[in-house]
């Protein structure tokens, strides 16, 4: 598939290093020449120096030629024209990302449709979601929930006191016999990302990727450490949409919420907007605000920033006075193993939950796509179709490739841990764990 991308921030970096891995023909445009060289210097895609708006230069990137443009600027206007532009020249599918709330929901509907906008993108509501599956899963670096909520998705770092520490997976799988209510999916260990197998034993520090049916939750939180405790006091450390956002959620749940902002317009603006929450001005590494809010008596604090130094040493304070789950935004992912070797319980990026999106839409036939932060593989949900090698037959005999492990089918509406025994029907939706290479190979299997 030949796929443009305008814009190539956080985001749309992150999506064109992953599309052109999976050996998509990728297209990069962006107005900043340094951003460009850099991206010529670590992916192979082709770079146009300009304007998405600009007709002559999506003539250059050959746009009449796409399957689909992505527009990820931070200007509406010109991913709107983009897309536009890319409905006039060829046949593309279209995604934007949209910040204007008019433009976003039912009252831009119109307008996207006269433009020719497929799929809309909003990386401030997609990390506000994960935030808030991350206050419901304390310890968790991961969560998602996939098939309707029958398949639990989640991620955690073994502490050295977890109980599946020295543990073999052979021997919890024994433990849970005969029929598992979960299942182990990958293991990162030093920046490396395995598919798991029944030999390998699990240390401190490994980061478990698991997908769990809703009975198995509570079994599986306790081996891999984590708790679920009901979130009181939340302080959220800057106060951008983002931010907005998980606190409009979290007001009608009784949650106390303290946001805290360096802009005095900011905060007149969220207190209007949140009036539930209660809004400071002030920056959020001030020590001696943090210490009169009393921040280790919360039992969550987000530091969202765009400032990824900030939002650490806010939360590494934070967690040092006591405060329950520690979570940081952070966009450059290099920091990401300091973040463990210091404490911080969680970070999260715009970049994957928005990258998840794009990527369901490239694949086409697939439910859910799950990326993370660390660790190459990704989790996909998709629904069995008719005449593929999987239909009526065991998994065992499908002879998918190593890094490819299918870890639940949800028959009916009812989820089910995946067996080798286990034989496909039309219309099941599984959810597979595979690493980038392979992914092509189980569309074919399944779709």
């Amino acid at each position: 598939m030949r796929i443009t991308i305008v814009g190539v921030g956080e985001v749309g970096s992150y999506l064109a290093g992953r599309l052109s891995g999976e050996g998509h023909d990728v297209v990069v445009i962006d107005v900043d020449r340094s951003r460009l060289r850099q991206i010529d210097e670590t992916i192979d895609v082709m770079t146009v120096l300009g304007s998405g708006s600009s007709p002559r230069v999506l003539t250059e990137a050959r746009v009449d030629k796409t399957d689909l443009l992505v527009a990820l600027t931070d200007n509406d206007e010109v991913n709107l024209i983009a897309c536009m532009q890319a409905k006039q020249m060829g046949d593309a599918r279209t995604v934007a990302r949209l910040q204007s709330k008019d433009l976003r929901t039912r009252s831009g509907l119109e307008v996207r449709k006269a433009i020719g906008v497929d799929l809309v993108l909003d990386p401030d509501d997609e990390t506000a979601e994960e935030i808030l599956d991350l206050l419901a899963y304390q310890g968790a670096c991961d969560v998602a929930e996939m098939a309707g909520g029958e398949v639990l998705l989640i991620g955690a770092r073994l502490s050295e006191t977890a109980p599946l520490v020295g543990r073999s997976v052979s021997d919890v799988a024994v433990e849970f016999a005969p029929e598992w209510d979960f299942l182990f999916g990958t293991i990162t260990r030093d920046r490396d990302t395995v598919i798991v197998r029944d030999n390998d034993v699990l240390r401190a520090h490994d980061l478990i990727r698991a997908v769990t049916k809703r009975r198995g939750r509570a079994d599986l939180m306790e081996l891999l450490g984590l708790r679920r405790k009901r979130v009181r006091k939340v302080l959220l450390l800057g106060g951008g949409r983002t931010a907005e956002l998980v606190a409009e959620r979290l007001e009608p749940r009784g949650v106390d919420v303290v946001i805290v902002d360096i802009k005095e317009e900011r905060c007149q603006e969220l207190a209007e907007a949140v009036p539930g929450a209660l809004v400071l001005q002030g920056d959020i590494t001030d020590i001696d605000l943090l210490l009169d809010e009393e921040v280790g008596s919360f039992d969550a604090v987000v530091a969202l920033t765009g400032e990824d130094d900030a939002n650490i040493l806010a939360c590494l304070f934070a967690k040092i006075e006591g405060a329950g789950e520690t979570i940081a935004v952070v966009h450059r992912l290099s920091l990401l193993s300091l973040l463990d070797q210091i404490g911080i319980d969680a970070a999260l990026s715009p970049r994957t939950a928005s990258a998840n999106s794009v990527l369901r839409f490239v694949r086409g036939d697939v439910a859910a796509v799950e990326t993370f932060l660390e660790g190459d593989a990704e989790v996909i949900e998709l629904e069995v179709k008719p005449e593929t090698r999987a239909v009526g037959s065991p998994i065992s005999e499908l002879h998918l490739p190593r890094d490819v492990l299918v870890g639940a089918i949800v028959r009916d509406g009812k989820a089910e841990i995946a067996r080798g025994r286990s034989v496909l029907r039309v219309r099941d939706h599984v959810i597979v764990f595979a690493m980038p290479e392979h992914v092509d190979e189980v569309h074919r299997a399944f779709g």
